[in-house]
């Protein structure tokens, strides 16, 4: 195959390959409910639009020691895009799409694929599973921003990118930085007999550089001390060993206005408000009570995107796939008795956090997980994600009502994967002014995840001037 063909991947993306077992694939589900849409529509909307990104034509091929990106020489949009015709109601469709999320893709295919529900109550359904070595939710969320319209007449303006060699801008960007320390670190003209004050003024920038580069490091030890010396959870019943099925579930629709309102009144963030209500969740499903929940510790591990944090000779182009978000372990207080008590103490931890590093280490740290051998691959695994006993994932959508292939979206749904022996994954999705939780959760840690869902939810009214949500 020739050049143009094969790429090699990122670390960042060969990544999810490495981490991933035959029982835990490393996919994203995403899940539309969208008016009207029907199969003829679908197909000529993913042929023109969906397809103009060229790597959805790659598909991940292992070559020791690296993973290439190579194109299916026989890639056909009908391999990707399945109709399902039977009549759902919504509990059946929620037992449907959970069989889905346990349903393997082919490797001998571009791994992602659609599947249709046109007879939905409610509205059709639209599935996408793709692997997470493709991109990342924040990646996802930006094509969907490009090709889902605010109009049912209007088309997508800028859409699509080509698949390129990944590694040119991180080369690039690499010799920039040793040129300048290198360049920075230059003698005097022999012969002078004095400085003259651009020398000066040259040694002392590079006087500065040392010294930002110290002080950087400095911070770069602790911050790794930090993570490592940050605690393991309590063993509970959401840390029981995996069984590989999984299912999935996804709440009713909230009025983001609910979460702003306590979130003004209280000084903190909606994001804040949303994590109490996952703490809520979380704490009587433990199976730890009395003077042992005092002392429990439980992380959830939250995706953070780290594009803005890049410097910006190697920030992703808009619309470009890829793998940019770094993780922090965000402690829950379970054992707080109230619900501002939950909220103010999230609070305090969502602040020291965001100043921190750790998004940036967790995302070098997890890059490095195809570049080891496998046998030490395991070991820096459980280092990594035996910190945490559930996933919590924020999706911004857009603040108003979009529409694809001219069908208005009227819900949306994203999952991610978790890696390691994490066995619960929260989703938190804003859209046209209004929020949902979605949960996928092995069949050992959660028994009934539409009650999960329901605490979520009823969390809200124990706020001060808080109302009952029906569910």
């Amino acid at each position: 195959m020739s050049h143009e063909q094969t790429h090699l991947m990122l670390p960042a993306d060969s990544a999810w390959l490495a981490l991933e077992s035959p029982n835990n694939p490393m996919t994203i589900t995403v899940m539309f409910r969208v008016e009207g849409l029907t199969a003829p529509r679908l197909r000529d909307f993913l042929q023109v639009y969906w397809m103009a990104w060229e790597r959805f034509r790659y598909m991940p091929v292992k070559r020791t020691p690296a993973w290439f990106w190579e194109l299916d020489r026989v890639f056909d949009l009908r391999h990707h895009l399945d109709v399902v015709l039977d009549r759902f109601t919504e509990s059946a469709l929620q037992k449907w799409v959970s069989e889905r999320l346990n349903q393997p893709l082919p490797s001998y295919r571009p791994p992602w694929k659609f599947w249709l529900v046109p007879n939905a109550d409610g509205g059709a359904a639209l599935l996408l599973r793709i692997h997470h070595c493709y991109a990342d939710g924040v990646s996802l969320t930006s094509i969907f921003d490009r090709l889902c319209s605010a109009s049912p007449q209007q088309y997508p303006a800028i859409y699509g990118a080509q698949q390129t060699e990944g590694f040119s801008p991180w080369v690039s960007a690499a010799k920039t930085r040793f040129e300048e320390l290198v360049g920075g670190a230059e003698a005097p003209e022999a012969g002078a007999a004095k400085q003259s004050p651009e020398s000066g003024d040259h040694e002392h920038g590079y006087s500065e550089l040392l010294d930002k580069l110290a002080r950087n490091g400095l911070k770069l030890i602790n911050e790794l001390s930090d993570f490592l010396a940050e605690p393991e959870d309590t063993p509970s019943d959401l840390k029981r060993p995996l069984l590989g099925r999984r299912y999935c579930r996804w709440s009713v629709p909230v009025p983001l206005n609910r979460f702003r309102l306590i979130a003004k009144a209280a000084n903190v963030t909606i994001n804040d408000v949303l994590l109490s209500c996952v703490a809520a969740a979380v704490r009587p499903r433990l199976g730890v009570i009395g003077p042992a929940l005092e002392d429990a510790v439980l992380h959830v591990a939250v995706p953070v995107d780290i594009r803005s944090r890049l410097p910006e000779d190697l920030q992703p182009e808009p619309g470009a796939l890829g793998n940019y978000f770094g993780t922090v372990f965000v402690p829950l207080p379970i054992d707080g008795e109230s619900a501002l008590e939950r909220l103010y103490r999230i609070k305090q931890e969502t602040r020291r956090l965001k100043k921190s590093w750790q998004p940036g280490i967790a995302w070098g740290l997890s890059s490095c997980a195809s570049l080891i051998p496998d046998v030490l691959r395991q070991p820096l695994s459980d280092m990594f994600y035996r910190k945490a006993s559930a996933v919590v994932s924020n999706v911004p959508g857009t603040p108003e009502a979009r529409y694809i292939a001219g069908c208005r979206i009227t819900e949306q749904m994203f999952w991610v994967p978790q890696a390691g022996d994490i066995g619960l994954g929260v989703s938190i999705v804003s859209y046209a002014g209004q929020v949902q939780f979605g949960v996928v959760a092995d069949e050992a840690v959660l028994a009934d995840p539409k009650m999960f869902l329901e605490d979520c939810v009823q969390e809200l009214s124990e706020f001060p001037g808080g109302s009952p949500i029906v569910v």
